[in-house]
């Protein structure tokens, strides 16, 4: 069994002003991220703007991806969809592209009951061979996923992971109390990753990690060995990127951080904004403190 654990960048997107994707930027991105140690890499997470992207272009950033990490780390793709059966050609696409791991997200423009919220994420993980790790993030999403929901898809076996966004700490120790090893929980970048690592997480998929990935894997590693002072210390440095992260557009934000470390990646898919100079400035001036 595939084991998911550390750091999974959530990917950026690059897409030029025609709307195609620049695969070498991501790919030599791919390349860094691995030779400064992450666990995994994650495209079309919410840095990844999934829900701004065709699924031709979706398409090519996952291949691009999977060609880029060579087998070195695995690769969870984002699948994410207002209908089920397009949810479900994503994912069987994705495992067929060579995608180690789903990441589902439910897209909802009507409300929806918690039977086709379920019944959503267990038709793409019925379709698939590979673990699945659901993402739930009510800040963005219509319809979340309630403890009782979460309960009955981790008896599903590969429903294996959640990565959840709620910034709602004890919403996750109330998942690992009642789901226990049959569900194993990732944060996000809303969360403090090494208070979700204390209370038993296993690791992060979050925007952030692809600006400062060598900090992020230290900070992992000072929590496996339970050296908790000194994560807390580094936690404390890197949470102001979050802090600036949080006053703007997350894809923007970190679209505009890797512009500024040299990797050419454009602007946010339209019509989102890109951010402004002096928003700009903000970023880089909180990576010239914590980098």
């Amino acid at each position: 069994m595939t084991d998911f654990h550390g750091v999974f960048p959530y990917l950026v997107s690059p897409v030029d002003a025609s709307g195609q994707t620049r695969d070498d930027v991501l790919g030599r991105l791919c390349e860094d991220l691995i030779g400064a140690g992450v666990h995994g890499l994650t495209p079309l997470g919410s840095t990844g703007e999934f829900a701004y992207l065709s699924n031709a272009q979706r398409t090519a950033v996952v291949r691009t991806t999977i060609e880029a990490a060579k087998g070195r780390v695995p690769v969870v793709a984002g699948v994410a969809s207002t209908s089920t059966l397009d949810a479900v050609a994503q994912a069987r696409a994705y495992q067929k592209l060579g995608a180690d791991g789903i990441l589902a997200i439910l897209e909802a423009y009507f409300p929806l009951a918690d039977a086709q919220i379920e019944a959503y994420f267990r038709a793409i993980a019925d379709a698939v061979d590979i673990p699945v790790v659901i993402y739930t993030n009510p800040n963005f999403q219509r319809s979340d996923l309630t403890l009782e929901v979460i309960a009955r898809l981790a008896s599903h076996p590969r429903i294996q992971y959640i990565k959840d966004a709620s910034t709602n700490t004890g919403r996750l120790l109330s998942i690992i109390n009642r789901c226990g090893d049959a569900i194993r929980v990732f944060s996000a970048s809303a969360h403090i990753p090494a208070a979700v690592m204390l209370i038993g997480g296993v690791g992060w998929m979050a925007g952030p990690a692809c600006l400062i990935p060598r900090q992020s894997v230290e900070l992992y590693d000072l929590c496996k060995a339970a050296r908790w002072d000194d994560a807390l210390v580094l936690q404390r440095k890197l949470w102001r990127l979050n802090e600036a992260f949080a006053r703007y557009n997350l894809a923007a934000c970190i679209k505009a951080g890797l512009a500024i470390q040299g990797y050419d990646v454009g602007d946010p898919i339209a019509p989102q904004p890109a951010l402004s100079p002096e928003e700009r400035r903000v970023v880089a001036m909180v990576l010239r403190e914590i980098v």
